[in-house]
């Protein structure tokens, strides 16, 4: 079963002006789907669908297979973990360790379990030295880690992150990656996210679906869509550099083997090397 799910999404903005149009997206469950598109494509106002911040003009939202309703959204939000863009617009206790305890806090838990999680997710985080700091005064970085740990407090099914690379240097982008992978692979947890960022993809997705102008204009796996260079000309996104590379060295007729992530190009690049002794 799908642990997420929308089916012919459609949402106008005041006015008349349809920002999605019968968008239909799913994740599996332990499953890790990207939202691919450019700025204005209509990611962020479909995640806001999914745990009710807002509410389509047509189609419906499915979790675990239940509609997502008025009735059922306490339910629906302890499952879907939504991170923010803008950590500030999430983070807002005098210090971190009371932030990521107000979810668990709100579930009714007793204070020693409280207390268990809010130390797991410090943990998981690598930000146990930021417990007793005023959020404001965190970096970028740290600030959406503290995000990440708040919403994985609550043990929630799926955790979804919009646009998660916003506003980080080089090397807080590579750390939150390597974050991100790790949760994948250690925890029973689906992951969403939405980016404009190409090369992001690979390092994160099974899956993807490009958005464009409100609507998905394609979807399939990592090394489908990268291959459609025409589908991402027309959602206005570049070719991955590690694809442009590959394929350059492909029409100088170097016999490498495609690759998507930079493990994958790399040991493509071993092996080349490693079958011509006058390479090395």
């Amino acid at each position: 079963m799908n642990i997420l799910e929308t089916r012919a999404i459609t949402y106008e903005y005041r006015g008349g002006i349809t920002a999605l149009h019968n968008v239909s997206v799913t994740v599996p469950r332990n499953g890790c789907v990207a939202l691919l598109g450019s700025n204005g494509a209509g990611k962020s106002t479909l995640m806001k669908h999914f745990n009710g911040i807002i509410t389509a003009k047509s189609g419906e939202v499915l979790v675990d297979g239940e509609r997502v309703s008025k009735e059922n959204l306490r339910v629906v939000r302890q499952k879907i973990g939504m991170v923010f863009q803008n950590p500030d617009d999430q983070i807002f206790a005098p210090t971190v360790w009371e932030d990521i305890a107000f979810g668990p806090t709100n579930l009714g838990l007793s204070p020693e379990a409280i207390q268990e999680r809010v130390h797991q997710s410090l943990q998981l985080l690598e930000v146990e030295h930021l417990a007793d700091r005023p959020p404001h005064h965190l970096s970028g970085g740290e600030k959406k880690r503290v995000a990440i740990a708040g919403i994985l407090a609550m043990n929630p099914d799926i955790l979804v992150l919009d646009e998660p690379t916003s506003g980080l240097d080089p090397v807080g982008i590579r750390e939150l990656v390597g974050l991100l992978r790790r949760l994948v692979q250690t925890r029973q947890i689906s992951l969403m996210f939405s980016t404009h960022h190409v090369d992001l993809v690979p390092d994160l997705a099974r899956y993807v679906y490009v958005m464009h102008a409100g609507e998905v204009i394609g979807q399939g796996t990592v090394e489908e869509i990268f291959a459609d260079v025409s589908l991402l000309s027309r959602a206005r996104l570049d070719v991955p550099i590690l694809t442009r590379l590959v394929t350059s060295l492909q029409n100088r007729g170097v016999p490498i083997k495609a690759g998507y992530r930079f493990e994958d190009v790399e040991q493509a690049l071993y092996s080349l090397i490693s079958d011509k002794p006058e390479m090395r």
